[in-house]
């Protein structure tokens, strides 16, 4: 047989054997490789989907994320820690307003007392209070227990 240089054999690489191959790389046998998917296609294994998903993911519509036996509201998605029965909303608003009860109401007693007497005192307190609650309404601050303030 006589095959012009640099012509795939006959069939073609990875194409049905008896012809209709596209030249494939060199070393894929005929009729394997590139050709048609495997039986049954790519979809789900035969019978069903993958199963139901394990215990405590899924909840409410709009939460996302997986819920957690005790934790009304979800997850943090980036350190899986439940997230607070406090708002950051609520707790960044206060501290701007009222110069520290927003920590006061995360649970942080001292600092919120620190930054009423240092504003109530000296008068620059509210500088520390409107950062801080700055962060708060960015979710940079936890509340007492280390947990991330709710959205």
């Amino acid at each position: 047989m006589n095959y012009p240089p640099n012509a795939p054999p006959p069939g073609g690489y990875g194409g049905p054997p008896g012809g209709g191959g596209y030249g494939g790389p060199p070393g894929v046998p005929p009729g394997g490789g590139y050709g048609a998917p495997p039986p049954g296609g790519y979809g789900p294994p035969p019978g069903g989907g993958y199963g139901a998903p394990p215990p405590g993911f899924g909840g409410p519509p709009g939460m996302g994320g997986p819920m957690m036996a005790g934790s009304p509201y979800g997850v943090d998605p980036i350190t899986g820690m439940p997230f607070s029965d406090k708002s950051k909303v609520v707790a960044g608003l206060l501290n701007i307003f009222l110069f520290g009860a927003g920590r006061l109401y995360t649970g942080h007693i001292g600092i919120g007392i620190a930054q009423i007497l240092t504003t109530v005192f000296c008068g620059v307190g509210y500088i520390w209070a409107l950062i801080d609650g700055i962060m708060m309404l960015m979710g940079k601050v936890p509340d007492s227990q280390g947990r991330p303030l709710h959205g």
